[in-house]
Protein backbone atom coordinates (compact mmCIF):
# COMPACT_ATOMS: atom_id res chain seq x y z
CA UNK A 1 0.00 0.00 0.00
CA UNK A 2 1.35 3.27 -0.81
CA UNK A 3 1.66 6.14 2.04
CA UNK A 4 -0.77 9.06 1.76
CA UNK A 5 1.83 11.68 0.78
CA UNK A 6 -0.39 13.90 3.01
CA UNK A 7 0.12 12.44 6.01
CA UNK A 8 3.57 12.06 5.57
CA UNK A 9 3.75 15.46 5.11
CA UNK A 10 1.81 16.84 7.78
CA UNK A 11 4.01 14.24 10.61
CA UNK A 12 7.30 16.30 9.09
CA UNK A 13 5.45 19.24 9.34
CA UNK A 14 4.67 18.50 13.22
CA UNK A 15 8.30 17.03 14.23
CA UNK A 16 9.55 19.92 12.44
CA UNK A 17 7.61 22.73 14.06
CA UNK A 18 7.92 20.96 17.46
CA UNK A 19 11.84 20.29 17.01
CA UNK A 20 12.43 23.92 15.48
CA UNK A 21 10.47 24.83 18.73
CA UNK A 22 12.65 22.86 21.49
CA UNK A 23 15.80 24.24 19.86
CA UNK A 24 15.12 27.58 20.98
CA UNK A 25 15.62 26.56 24.51
CA UNK A 26 18.57 23.82 24.36
CA UNK A 27 21.61 26.14 22.78
CA UNK A 28 20.65 28.71 25.45
CA UNK A 29 20.62 26.23 27.78
CA UNK A 30 24.02 24.74 26.73
CA UNK A 31 25.49 27.92 26.72
CA UNK A 32 24.48 29.91 29.66
CA UNK A 33 24.84 27.15 32.29
CA UNK A 34 29.12 27.72 31.46
CA UNK A 35 28.69 31.16 32.20
CA UNK A 36 27.52 30.55 35.53
CA UNK A 37 29.95 28.27 36.27
CA UNK A 38 32.53 30.75 34.80
CA UNK A 39 31.02 33.65 37.09
CA UNK A 40 30.95 31.51 40.10
CA UNK A 41 34.16 30.32 39.52
CA UNK A 42 35.29 33.96 40.06
CA UNK A 43 33.16 34.33 42.93
CA UNK A 44 34.46 31.62 44.87
CA UNK A 45 38.29 32.72 43.71
CA UNK A 46 37.94 36.12 44.52
CA UNK A 47 35.12 36.53 47.14
CA UNK A 48 33.47 39.24 45.66
CA UNK A 49 29.96 39.10 46.49
CA UNK A 50 28.85 41.21 42.79
CA UNK A 51 30.16 37.50 41.09
CA UNK A 52 27.32 35.79 43.24
CA UNK A 53 24.61 37.94 42.26
CA UNK A 54 25.30 37.80 38.60
CA UNK A 55 25.15 33.92 38.92
CA UNK A 56 21.72 34.03 41.34
CA UNK A 57 20.56 36.67 38.61
CA UNK A 58 21.02 35.05 35.34
CA UNK A 59 20.37 31.63 37.06
CA UNK A 60 17.25 32.87 37.02
CA UNK A 61 17.10 33.25 33.55
CA UNK A 62 18.35 29.89 32.91
CA UNK A 63 15.73 27.98 35.21
CA UNK A 64 13.13 29.36 33.29
CA UNK A 65 14.44 28.39 29.81
CA UNK A 66 15.65 24.77 31.15
CA UNK A 67 12.27 24.20 32.31
CA UNK A 68 10.64 25.14 29.17
CA UNK A 69 13.27 23.11 27.29
CA UNK A 70 12.77 20.18 29.71
CA UNK A 71 8.68 20.68 28.86
CA UNK A 72 8.93 20.87 24.88
CA UNK A 73 11.29 17.85 25.07
CA UNK A 74 8.81 15.59 26.62
CA UNK A 75 6.32 16.28 23.99
CA UNK A 76 8.81 15.58 21.09
CA UNK A 77 9.37 12.25 22.30
CA UNK A 78 5.53 11.17 22.04
CA UNK A 79 5.74 11.58 18.47
CA UNK A 80 7.67 8.42 17.64
CA UNK A 81 4.52 6.71 18.71
CA UNK A 82 2.13 8.84 16.95
CA UNK A 83 3.12 9.93 13.75
CA UNK A 84 6.50 7.72 13.27
CA UNK A 85 5.82 4.21 14.64
CA UNK A 86 7.27 1.92 11.90
CA UNK A 87 10.26 3.95 12.24
CA UNK A 88 10.65 3.47 15.70
CA UNK A 89 10.05 -0.54 14.71
CA UNK A 90 12.50 -0.68 12.02
CA UNK A 91 15.50 1.24 13.79
CA UNK A 92 14.82 1.08 17.48
CA UNK A 93 17.24 -1.23 18.76
CA UNK A 94 19.84 1.34 17.38
CA UNK A 95 18.09 4.70 17.87
CA UNK A 96 16.26 4.04 21.13
CA UNK A 97 19.50 3.24 23.21
CA UNK A 98 21.09 6.61 23.18
CA UNK A 99 17.49 8.74 23.17
CA UNK A 100 17.28 6.56 26.54
CA UNK A 101 20.25 7.80 27.61
CA UNK A 102 19.84 10.95 26.45
CA UNK A 103 16.48 11.27 28.74
CA UNK A 104 17.84 9.80 31.56
CA UNK A 105 20.41 12.79 31.77
CA UNK A 106 17.95 15.24 31.34
CA UNK A 107 15.38 14.26 33.29
CA UNK A 108 17.36 12.53 36.49
CA UNK A 109 21.00 14.04 36.56
CA UNK A 110 20.34 17.94 34.95
CA UNK A 111 17.02 17.54 37.03
CA UNK A 112 18.71 16.74 40.13
CA UNK A 113 21.57 19.10 39.50
CA UNK A 114 19.22 21.81 38.71
CA UNK A 115 17.59 21.30 41.83
CA UNK A 116 21.20 21.65 44.09
CA UNK A 117 21.90 24.61 41.79
CA UNK A 118 19.04 26.89 42.93
CA UNK A 119 18.48 25.45 46.33
CA UNK A 120 21.64 24.97 47.99
CA UNK A 121 23.22 28.63 47.83
CA UNK A 122 22.67 28.65 52.06
CA UNK A 123 22.94 25.02 52.35
CA UNK A 124 26.35 23.82 51.17
CA UNK A 125 29.49 25.60 51.01
CA UNK A 126 30.66 27.60 47.97
CA UNK A 127 33.50 25.03 46.40
CA UNK A 128 30.64 22.37 46.90
CA UNK A 129 28.21 24.42 45.37
CA UNK A 130 30.60 25.44 42.47
CA UNK A 131 31.49 21.75 41.95
CA UNK A 132 27.60 20.98 41.13
CA UNK A 133 27.57 23.96 39.03
CA UNK A 134 30.23 22.85 36.53
CA UNK A 135 28.81 19.53 37.20
CA UNK A 136 25.39 20.47 35.64
CA UNK A 137 27.02 21.81 32.71
CA UNK A 138 28.81 18.52 32.06
CA UNK A 139 25.25 16.98 32.56
CA UNK A 140 23.85 19.43 30.08
CA UNK A 141 26.40 18.57 27.52
CA UNK A 142 26.41 15.12 28.19
CA UNK A 143 22.49 15.55 27.16
CA UNK A 144 22.95 16.86 24.41
CA UNK A 145 25.93 14.83 23.51
CA UNK A 146 23.23 11.60 23.34
CA UNK A 147 20.75 13.40 21.11
CA UNK A 148 23.14 14.18 18.46
CA UNK A 149 24.78 10.74 18.80
CA UNK A 150 21.06 9.49 17.94
CA UNK A 151 20.88 11.72 15.43
CA UNK A 152 24.09 11.41 13.94
CA UNK A 153 23.60 7.98 13.56
CA UNK A 154 20.34 9.05 10.98
CA UNK A 155 22.81 11.03 9.06
CA UNK A 156 25.59 8.16 8.72
CA UNK A 157 24.13 4.82 9.98
CA UNK A 158 27.12 3.27 11.22
CA UNK A 159 27.64 -0.21 13.46
CA UNK A 160 24.00 -1.59 12.60
CA UNK A 161 22.91 -4.41 10.42
CA UNK A 162 19.69 -5.46 8.77
CA UNK A 163 18.52 -8.48 10.27
CA UNK A 164 16.33 -10.42 7.61
CA UNK A 165 14.67 -12.83 10.67
CA UNK A 166 13.69 -9.75 12.62
CA UNK A 167 13.24 -7.65 9.44
CA UNK A 168 14.31 -4.31 11.49
CA UNK A 169 18.23 -2.59 11.79
CA UNK A 170 20.07 -3.91 14.61
CA UNK A 171 23.08 -2.63 16.69
CA UNK A 172 26.47 -4.87 15.67
CA UNK A 173 28.88 -2.42 17.52
CA UNK A 174 27.83 0.45 19.83
CA UNK A 175 31.39 1.68 20.20
CA UNK A 176 31.14 2.56 16.06
CA UNK A 177 27.15 4.15 16.81
CA UNK A 178 28.88 6.50 19.60
CA UNK A 179 32.41 7.47 17.94
CA UNK A 180 30.49 8.19 14.47
CA UNK A 181 32.19 10.57 12.74
CA UNK A 182 29.45 12.70 11.08
CA UNK A 183 27.67 12.38 15.43
CA UNK A 184 30.66 13.87 17.01
CA UNK A 185 31.62 16.03 14.40
CA UNK A 186 27.84 17.69 14.85
CA UNK A 187 28.35 17.47 18.77
CA UNK A 188 30.94 19.86 18.96
CA UNK A 189 29.86 22.77 16.35
CA UNK A 190 25.80 22.08 18.25
CA UNK A 191 27.60 23.11 21.48
CA UNK A 192 29.73 25.56 20.41
CA UNK A 193 27.10 27.39 18.67
CA UNK A 194 24.75 27.19 21.67
CA UNK A 195 28.02 28.78 24.01
CA UNK A 196 27.25 31.41 20.92
CA UNK A 197 23.96 32.17 21.33
CA UNK A 198 24.07 31.75 25.50
CA UNK A 199 27.04 34.68 25.29
CA UNK A 200 24.78 37.05 23.15
CA UNK A 201 22.08 36.52 25.51
CA UNK A 202 24.35 37.83 28.55
CA UNK A 203 25.51 40.86 26.17
CA UNK A 204 22.50 41.74 24.44
CA UNK A 205 20.39 41.80 27.73
CA UNK A 206 22.84 43.74 29.56
CA UNK A 207 23.74 46.26 26.95
CA UNK A 208 20.03 47.11 27.61
CA UNK A 209 20.65 47.67 31.22
CA UNK A 210 23.43 50.26 30.24
CA UNK A 211 21.31 52.27 27.57
CA UNK A 212 18.97 52.55 30.71
CA UNK A 213 21.93 53.51 32.79
CA UNK A 214 21.14 50.56 34.92
CA UNK A 215 23.07 47.69 37.44
CA UNK A 216 25.97 49.75 35.26
CA UNK A 217 28.68 47.76 37.63
CA UNK A 218 26.79 44.45 36.97
CA UNK A 219 26.37 44.82 33.58
CA UNK A 220 30.00 45.69 32.57
CA UNK A 221 31.12 42.50 34.20
CA UNK A 222 28.58 40.45 32.68
CA UNK A 223 28.89 42.13 29.26
CA UNK A 224 33.05 41.07 29.85
CA UNK A 225 32.63 37.47 30.44
CA UNK A 226 30.31 37.01 27.69
CA UNK A 227 32.48 38.58 25.54
CA UNK A 228 35.23 36.71 25.89
CA UNK A 229 33.42 33.89 26.39
CA UNK A 230 31.80 34.53 22.64
CA UNK A 231 34.69 35.24 20.85
CA UNK A 232 36.20 31.74 21.60
CA UNK A 233 33.31 30.12 21.14
CA UNK A 234 32.38 32.04 17.88
CA UNK A 235 35.67 31.38 16.69
CA UNK A 236 35.39 27.39 18.02
CA UNK A 237 31.98 27.46 15.81
CA UNK A 238 33.61 28.01 12.41
CA UNK A 239 36.71 25.93 12.98
CA UNK A 240 34.36 23.12 14.16
CA UNK A 241 31.79 23.82 10.99
CA UNK A 242 34.29 23.55 8.51
CA UNK A 243 35.01 19.97 10.04
CA UNK A 244 31.01 19.16 10.34
CA UNK A 245 31.29 20.34 6.25
CA UNK A 246 34.08 17.85 5.89
CA UNK A 247 31.95 15.08 7.48
CA UNK A 248 29.11 15.97 4.91
CA UNK A 249 30.95 15.46 1.93
CA UNK A 250 32.75 12.27 3.06
CA UNK A 251 29.30 10.72 4.34
CA UNK A 252 26.30 12.95 2.64
CA UNK A 253 27.38 13.92 -1.03
CA UNK A 254 24.13 14.94 -1.87
CA UNK A 255 23.60 17.18 0.73
CA UNK A 256 26.90 18.98 0.19
CA UNK A 257 26.01 19.05 -3.49
CA UNK A 258 22.58 20.82 -2.55
CA UNK A 259 24.31 23.23 -0.22
CA UNK A 260 25.97 24.38 -2.72
CA UNK A 261 24.22 24.07 -6.01
CA UNK A 262 26.28 22.16 -7.60
CA UNK A 263 24.61 20.44 -10.38
CA UNK A 264 27.74 19.09 -12.35
CA UNK A 265 30.92 17.87 -10.91
CA UNK A 266 33.23 20.86 -11.19
CA UNK A 267 37.13 19.83 -11.86
CA UNK A 268 38.97 19.77 -8.45
CA UNK A 269 39.23 21.88 -6.20
CA UNK A 270 35.67 23.19 -6.20
CA UNK A 271 35.08 26.69 -6.12
CA UNK A 272 32.72 28.10 -3.48
CA UNK A 273 29.68 29.80 -4.50
CA UNK A 274 28.86 33.09 -2.49
CA UNK A 275 26.03 34.14 -3.80
CA UNK A 276 23.75 32.97 -7.08
CA UNK A 277 20.03 32.14 -7.73
CA UNK A 278 20.01 28.20 -7.91
CA UNK A 279 16.97 27.70 -10.11
CA UNK A 280 15.87 24.11 -10.49
CA UNK A 281 14.02 23.75 -13.55
CA UNK A 282 16.88 24.56 -15.46
CA UNK A 283 19.30 23.15 -13.12
CA UNK A 284 21.75 25.90 -12.83
CA UNK A 285 22.51 29.06 -11.06
CA UNK A 286 22.42 32.16 -11.96
CA UNK A 287 24.07 35.26 -11.02
CA UNK A 288 27.00 33.11 -9.56
CA UNK A 289 29.81 34.73 -7.41
CA UNK A 290 32.55 31.98 -7.03
CA UNK A 291 36.09 31.93 -4.66
CA UNK A 292 38.08 29.90 -6.82
CA UNK A 293 39.37 26.37 -4.74
CA UNK A 294 37.63 27.46 -1.71
CA UNK A 295 35.20 24.53 -1.42
CA UNK A 296 37.27 21.69 -2.89
CA UNK A 297 39.77 22.55 0.03
CA UNK A 298 36.83 23.07 2.70
CA UNK A 299 35.35 19.78 1.15
CA UNK A 300 37.85 17.33 0.46
CA UNK A 301 41.20 18.73 2.50
CA UNK A 302 42.95 18.59 -0.68
CA UNK A 303 43.55 20.13 -4.56
CA UNK A 304 42.80 17.00 -6.70
CA UNK A 305 39.87 15.35 -5.07
CA UNK A 306 36.14 16.45 -7.04
CA UNK A 307 33.21 16.83 -5.22
CA UNK A 308 30.33 15.07 -7.22
CA UNK A 309 27.53 17.32 -8.76
CA UNK A 310 24.11 16.48 -8.14
CA UNK A 311 23.55 14.71 -11.52
CA UNK A 312 26.46 12.32 -11.28
CA UNK A 313 24.84 11.64 -7.53
CA UNK A 314 21.41 10.98 -9.04
CA UNK A 315 23.35 8.87 -12.03
CA UNK A 316 24.98 6.79 -9.05
CA UNK A 317 21.96 6.63 -7.07
CA UNK A 318 19.82 4.79 -10.16
CA UNK A 319 22.59 2.05 -9.98
CA UNK A 320 22.06 1.81 -6.02
CA UNK A 321 18.54 1.31 -6.39
CA UNK A 322 19.45 -1.33 -9.21
CA UNK A 323 21.32 -2.78 -6.55
CA UNK A 324 18.75 -2.69 -4.06
CA UNK A 325 16.24 -4.46 -6.36
CA UNK A 326 18.12 -7.47 -5.77
CA UNK A 327 18.65 -7.42 -2.15
CA UNK A 328 14.37 -6.68 -1.83
CA UNK A 329 13.71 -9.65 -4.31
CA UNK A 330 15.84 -11.54 -1.99
CA UNK A 331 14.70 -10.55 1.60
CA UNK A 332 11.01 -11.53 -0.33
CA UNK A 333 12.78 -14.64 -1.17
CA UNK A 334 14.10 -15.55 2.39
CA UNK A 335 10.77 -14.67 4.19
CA UNK A 336 9.38 -17.46 1.68
CA UNK A 337 12.23 -19.63 2.42
CA UNK A 338 14.54 -19.10 5.62
CA UNK A 339 17.17 -21.65 4.29
CA UNK A 340 17.42 -20.66 0.81
CA UNK A 341 21.16 -20.04 0.82
CA UNK A 342 21.21 -18.42 -2.28
CA UNK A 343 18.96 -15.81 -1.27
CA UNK A 344 20.83 -15.11 1.55
CA UNK A 345 24.19 -14.76 -0.98
CA UNK A 346 22.75 -11.78 -2.69
CA UNK A 347 20.95 -10.54 -0.04
CA UNK A 348 24.29 -10.23 1.86
CA UNK A 349 25.96 -8.65 -1.30
CA UNK A 350 23.58 -6.20 -1.57
CA UNK A 351 22.09 -5.22 1.58
CA UNK A 352 23.65 -2.09 1.62
CA UNK A 353 21.53 -0.56 -1.04
CA UNK A 354 17.71 -2.16 -0.42
CA UNK A 355 17.18 1.19 1.00
CA UNK A 356 17.70 2.91 -2.31
CA UNK A 357 15.22 0.01 -3.66
CA UNK A 358 12.53 1.11 -0.78
CA UNK A 359 12.82 4.89 -2.56
CA UNK A 360 10.13 3.43 -5.15
CA UNK A 361 7.55 2.38 -2.51
CA UNK A 362 6.64 6.03 -2.17
CA UNK A 363 5.47 5.47 -6.25
CA UNK A 364 4.03 1.88 -6.01
CA UNK A 365 3.50 -0.80 -3.72
CA UNK A 366 5.75 -3.48 -5.69
CA UNK A 367 9.66 -1.87 -6.26
CA UNK A 368 10.26 -5.13 -8.55
CA UNK A 369 7.89 -4.20 -11.07
CA UNK A 370 9.39 -0.40 -11.56
CA UNK A 371 10.27 0.98 -14.62
CA UNK A 372 13.40 2.73 -16.29
CA UNK A 373 11.14 5.98 -15.59
CA UNK A 374 9.91 4.93 -12.19
CA UNK A 375 13.68 4.45 -11.51
CA UNK A 376 14.64 7.60 -12.95
CA UNK A 377 12.18 9.28 -10.97
CA UNK A 378 13.15 7.13 -7.40
CA UNK A 379 16.41 8.84 -8.12
CA UNK A 380 15.78 12.34 -8.58
CA UNK A 381 13.24 12.41 -5.49
CA UNK A 382 16.68 11.69 -3.50
CA UNK A 383 17.34 15.62 -4.79
CA UNK A 384 16.54 18.02 -1.85
CA UNK A 385 15.21 21.59 -1.54
CA UNK A 386 18.48 23.09 -3.40
CA UNK A 387 17.36 26.78 -3.12
CA UNK A 388 16.50 26.43 0.77
CA UNK A 389 19.55 24.57 1.74
CA UNK A 390 21.52 27.32 -0.53
CA UNK A 391 20.27 29.86 1.34
CA UNK A 392 19.89 29.09 4.27
CA UNK A 393 23.68 27.69 4.97
CA UNK A 394 24.79 31.11 3.48
CA UNK A 395 22.52 33.10 5.67
CA UNK A 396 24.18 30.47 8.75
CA UNK A 397 27.57 31.22 7.85
CA UNK A 398 27.04 35.03 7.25
CA UNK A 399 25.95 35.33 11.25
CA UNK A 400 28.91 33.59 12.65
CA UNK A 401 31.13 35.63 10.98
CA UNK A 402 29.80 38.54 12.41
CA UNK A 403 29.49 36.98 15.79
CA UNK A 404 33.26 36.74 15.35
CA UNK A 405 33.66 40.60 14.16
CA UNK A 406 30.77 41.69 17.69
CA UNK A 407 32.38 39.38 20.14
CA UNK A 408 36.06 40.35 18.76
CA UNK A 409 35.26 44.34 19.11
CA UNK A 410 33.21 43.52 22.30
CA UNK A 411 36.18 42.21 23.83
CA UNK A 412 38.38 44.86 22.58
CA UNK A 413 35.90 47.74 24.28
CA UNK A 414 35.98 46.03 27.82
CA UNK A 415 39.86 45.01 27.85
CA UNK A 416 40.07 49.09 27.37
CA UNK A 417 36.91 49.22 30.01
CA UNK A 418 34.52 51.16 27.33
CA UNK A 419 31.84 49.13 27.02
CA UNK A 420 29.41 52.13 27.68
CA UNK A 421 30.91 54.83 26.13
CA UNK A 422 29.17 54.14 22.24
CA UNK A 423 25.45 54.15 22.26
CA UNK A 424 25.57 52.72 18.39
CA UNK A 425 27.48 49.64 19.82
CA UNK A 426 25.18 48.91 22.68
CA UNK A 427 21.95 49.19 20.58
CA UNK A 428 24.15 46.82 18.09
CA UNK A 429 24.51 44.18 20.39
CA UNK A 430 20.80 44.73 21.52
CA UNK A 431 19.55 44.31 18.35
CA UNK A 432 21.44 41.24 17.43
CA UNK A 433 19.67 39.48 20.46
CA UNK A 434 17.92 36.78 17.60
CA UNK A 435 20.49 36.34 15.26
CA UNK A 436 22.17 33.18 16.85
CA UNK A 437 18.98 31.70 17.22
CA UNK A 438 18.42 32.31 13.48
CA UNK A 439 21.47 30.27 12.86
CA UNK A 440 21.41 27.75 14.84
CA UNK A 441 17.20 27.31 13.62
CA UNK A 442 19.09 27.32 9.84
CA UNK A 443 22.27 24.81 10.95
CA UNK A 444 18.76 21.91 11.78
CA UNK A 445 17.01 23.07 8.60
CA UNK A 446 20.25 22.11 6.87
CA UNK A 447 20.85 19.13 8.30
CA UNK A 448 17.39 17.43 8.82
CA UNK A 449 15.98 19.23 5.46
CA UNK A 450 18.82 18.57 3.53
CA UNK A 451 18.79 14.48 4.52
CA UNK A 452 15.39 14.16 2.54
CA UNK A 453 13.86 11.98 1.73
CA UNK A 454 15.20 9.64 3.85
CA UNK A 455 14.73 9.09 7.77
CA UNK A 456 17.74 7.09 8.15
CA UNK A 457 19.97 7.42 5.38
CA UNK A 458 20.37 5.62 2.64
CA UNK A 459 18.03 2.53 4.93
CA UNK A 460 14.72 4.40 5.51
CA UNK A 461 13.08 6.91 3.37
CA UNK A 462 11.38 8.98 5.09
CA UNK A 463 7.87 8.27 3.09
CA UNK A 464 7.62 4.63 4.58
CA UNK A 465 8.49 5.69 8.51
CA UNK A 466 5.23 7.18 9.46
CA UNK A 467 2.67 5.48 11.23
CA UNK A 468 -0.98 3.81 10.17
CA UNK A 469 -3.07 7.33 10.63
CA UNK A 470 -5.25 9.18 8.61
CA UNK A 471 -4.05 12.76 7.45
CA UNK A 472 -7.21 14.16 9.74
CA UNK A 473 -5.76 12.27 12.64
CA UNK A 474 -2.30 14.12 11.76
CA UNK A 475 -4.58 17.46 11.63
CA UNK A 476 -5.87 17.48 15.04
CA UNK A 477 -2.59 16.48 16.67
CA UNK A 478 -0.87 18.80 14.60
CA UNK A 479 -3.65 21.11 16.17
CA UNK A 480 -3.04 20.45 19.51
CA UNK A 481 0.90 20.96 19.35
CA UNK A 482 0.67 24.31 18.19
CA UNK A 483 -1.91 25.19 21.07
CA UNK A 484 -0.03 23.81 23.33
CA UNK A 485 3.58 25.65 22.27
CA UNK A 486 1.94 28.77 21.47
CA UNK A 487 0.75 28.90 25.28
CA UNK A 488 4.48 27.85 26.51
CA UNK A 489 5.86 30.40 23.90
CA UNK A 490 3.58 32.67 25.43
CA UNK A 491 4.40 32.18 29.04
CA UNK A 492 7.96 31.63 28.37
CA UNK A 493 8.32 35.03 26.63
CA UNK A 494 6.33 36.80 29.19
CA UNK A 495 8.80 35.15 32.18
CA UNK A 496 11.71 36.27 30.50
CA UNK A 497 10.64 39.49 29.75
CA UNK A 498 9.88 40.49 33.31
CA UNK A 499 12.53 38.96 34.53
CA UNK A 500 15.39 40.43 32.32
CA UNK A 501 13.11 43.91 32.72
CA UNK A 502 13.11 43.67 36.89
CA UNK A 503 16.62 43.10 36.68
CA UNK A 504 18.62 41.96 39.48
CA UNK A 505 17.55 44.63 41.48
CA UNK A 506 13.95 44.47 40.79
CA UNK A 507 14.33 41.02 41.84
CA UNK A 508 16.43 41.54 45.17
CA UNK A 509 19.08 39.65 44.17
CA UNK A 510 21.11 42.93 44.34
CA UNK A 511 19.67 46.03 46.72
CA UNK A 512 18.28 49.09 44.33
CA UNK A 513 19.40 51.98 46.43
CA UNK A 514 22.81 50.49 45.35
CA UNK A 515 21.95 49.30 41.65
CA UNK A 516 25.05 51.06 40.20
CA UNK A 517 27.27 49.82 42.43
CA UNK A 518 29.89 46.99 43.39
CA UNK A 519 29.41 46.60 46.63
CA UNK A 520 25.64 45.89 48.43
CA UNK A 521 26.80 48.60 50.95
CA UNK A 522 27.75 50.96 48.45
CA UNK A 523 31.58 50.92 49.61
CA UNK A 524 33.20 50.61 46.59
CA UNK A 525 34.22 47.07 44.93
CA UNK A 526 33.84 44.28 47.08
Amino acid sequence: MIVDPEVVTLSRLQFALTALYHFLFVPLTLGLVWILAIMESVYVMTGREVWKRMVQFWGVLFGINFAMGVATGITMEFQFGMNWAYYSHYVGDVFGTPLAIEGLMAFFLEGTLVGLFFLGWNRISRVKHLLVTWFLALATNLSALWILVANGWMQYPVGSAFNVETMRMEVTSFAEVLFNPVAQAKFVHTVSAGYVLGAMFVLSISAWYLLRGRNVDFARRSMTVAASFGLAAALSVVVLGDESGYAISENQKMKMAAIEAMWETEPAPASFTVFGVPDVEARTTHFALRIPWVMGLIGTRSLDKPIPGIANLVEDTKGKIASGLEAYDAMLMLREDRNDAQARAILAAHDQDMGYALLLKRFMDDPRKATPADIQKAADSTIPDVPVLFWAFRIMVACGFYFIALFAWSFWLASKRRLDEKRWYLKLALWSLPLPWLAAELGWIVAEYGRQPWAIEGILPTALGVSSVTAGQVWISLGGFVLFYTVLAAIDATLMVRYARRGPDGLGIWPAADANSLSPAGKGPG
